[in-house]
């Protein structure tokens, strides 16, 4: 089977073709169109700025990765789409262009949550982790054995899941308010050093402490009798040191013992709620997944606590080309929801009924 999909929840405009063979997958095309430069002078995602490029972006996408893969629509035998949550703005462009493809193609439509996508892109990773004991192994080779414990960090979510069987989600720990991508751009704004702040603060951070911080920043609910998260107040901690020592963010050492010690309280509130959740719930696979998963730091760090507490558990997590924005990931979660349908001639004509949801639930 071979899937094209399409992914525009946020700022990147994306689209891929995969090819699955006997539940092995290839990657045929991995367009990602970023607008990054066009958003970075703002601090952030203007939603109807992205809007307005994806609609400039996604048939160029679309046409290049069937010239990359070396197809015609001929050859697509499914149509997935990326339809929340997001920015509606964005959403709508990639969900109506997705829609309009299968109604001129005659080819069934599947709609995908994004965080799912995510989750499901370790499924397509080139290498299992490298930080830790499992060897590197081609996805196809790749034994995954559930119950699945999922670490989701991203710009928008951050959310421990429990997966008990494919497509089956758990919410059993979440933010109470920022998301850990949001926290990061947030603190990346106070410190002056640009967006997308994750990028920004993990180079910062990189190097041997001149600096010496008078105290450490909080680890917000890492002593919780919940596996629930809260990275706010440890965003407004950064605020108030800044605002202390406004004259030194002219301080590269200053700037950089900031951004070393947020990223490590950040990694040590994740890791800490993981591992507990782990040692409750007994899962026999650890995964990484969402933008953040990107952070080297957090990618480490992680491994390193499996291997040393889970010694029975698989730790995964994605090749960092697919732990940002694609739409890879967005193919791989339609194909296995292509296979729970057990009646697929629901999906003819069925480009009608898909609808945008900026708040989509993982269920």
């Amino acid at each position: 089977m071979i899937i094209l999909s399409l992914e525009t929840s946020c700022d990147e405009t994306a689209c891929a073709i995969l090819e699955e063979k006997n539940g092995a997958f290839s990657v045929l095309a991995n367009i990602v169109s970023s607008q990054i430069a066009l958003h970075a002078k703002w601090g952030g995602v203007v939603p109807n700025l992205a809007a307005r490029e994806h609609l400039k972006n996604i048939i160029l996408v679309i046409d290049e990765a069937l010239k990359k893969s070396r197809l015609t629509s001929k050859d697509i035998n499914l149509i997935a789409v990326t339809n929340g949550p997001g920015l509606i703005p964005a959403l709508l462009i990639g969900v109506e262009t997705a829609k309009t493809l299968s109604y001129l193609w005659k080819k069934p439509l599947i709609g995908i949550h994004h965080i799912e996508g995510h989750i499901y892109a370790n499924f397509i990773s080139d290498k299992i982790s490298v930080e830790s004991k499992v060897k590197s192994q081609k996805s196809k080779e790749t034994k995954i054995n559930f119950p699945i414990l999922c670490l989701v960090v991203s710009g928008g979510h951050t959310q421990l899941v429990l997966m008990k069987k494919h497509l089956s989600y758990e919410i059993i720990g979440e933010t109470q308010d920022d998301a850990v991508g949001e926290a990061f751009d947030k603190v990346a704004r106070i410190l002056g050093l640009g967006y997308p702040g994750g990028p920004a603060v993990a180079k910062e951070a990189v190097g041997v402490k001149k600096y010496k911080l008078e105290a450490p920043l909080p680890r917000p609910m890492i002593k919780s009798d919940n596996f629930n998260f809260s990275f706010s107040g440890l965003k407004t901690a950064v605020l108030y040191l800044v605002k202390k020592n406004e004259k030194l963010l002219k301080n590269n050492d200053f700037v950089s013992a900031v951004c070393q010690e947020f990223q490590q309280a950040v990694c040590d509130v994740l890791i800490s709620k993981t591992m507990r959740a782990a040692k409750k719930y007994n899962p026999k696979t650890i995964m990484l997944a969402g933008g953040v998963s990107a952070n080297t730091e957090l990618r480490k760090q992680l491994g390193a606590s499996v291997q040393d507490e889970l010694l029975n558990a698989l730790y995964m997590i994605p090749n960092i080309s697919y732990s940002v924005d694609n739409a890879a990931m967005i193919a791989i979660a339609a194909s296995f929801r292509y296979k729970l349908k057990k009646n697929t001639r629901k999906l003819k004509n069925n480009w009608e009924d898909l609808e945008t949801n900026a708040n989509l639930k993982l269920n």
